[in-house]
């Protein structure tokens, strides 16, 4: 089905349209989730943000793709928990559970996973991950475990496509540091 006509239904309020956007979305939009935030809250977010889409997919105008639009609204609702957590004092939740689960193609898009992931374990290389900021996960996990373009990324994130690229070169950095810190030689 293409996305215009699933954009029709959703704005309609069908509810097949609501069913296939949950289907093709709402394990991916976990995933990411689950990288910025940790274990917590994965499923809350991902209610909230079908939630604000069924809410306010009138006001979608089309000027992004409407992956790209679910990604923003689940990044946002991150950061509002992020914020929230930090204004209680709260630590963030180590993300330690494997993603298997959430992802369906192998994370090795980018030389980094390519080159480490025969001889490390997958759960392993999430625990290294886990290590990496917030926003250090987030940039590795939609470039080179979702494969997103570096414009979809700057939209997710509202920042400039210069600046996704500087800091997705600088989290590669430090994810390499860390698995050199393991023993590994990236």
């Amino acid at each position: 089905m293409d996305e215009k006509k699933l954009i029709e239904g959703l704005k309609k309020k069908q509810l097949w349209a609501y069913e296939i956007l949950y289907d093709r979305y709402a394990q991916r939009l976990g995933s990411v989730i689950k990288s910025y935030l940790g274990v917590d809250d994965v499923d809350d977010v991902i209610q909230e943000t079908f939630i604000k889409v069924f809410k306010n997919i009138k006001k979608f105008k089309g000027n992004s793709k409407l992956s790209t639009w679910l990604y923003r609204i689940a990044v946002n609702i991150c950061k509002d928990i992020i914020a929230k957590r930090k204004r209680q004092n709260h630590l963030l939740v180590d993300f330690q559970e494997s993603e298997e689960q959430h992802i369906s193609e192998p994370p090795a898009t980018n030389d980094v996973f390519k080159e480490v992931m025969d001889e490390l374990s997958f759960e392993e290389l999430m625990d290294i991950i886990a290590k990496l900021s917030e926003e250090d996960r987030l940039l590795i996990k939609l470039r080179d475990i979702e494969g997103m373009s570096y414009d979809e990324i700057a939209e997710i994130l509202e920042k400039p496509v210069g600046t996704v690229k500087s800091r997705l070169h600088y989290a590669r950095k430090r994810l390499r540091e860390l698995l050199e810190e393991v023993g590994y030689d990236v």
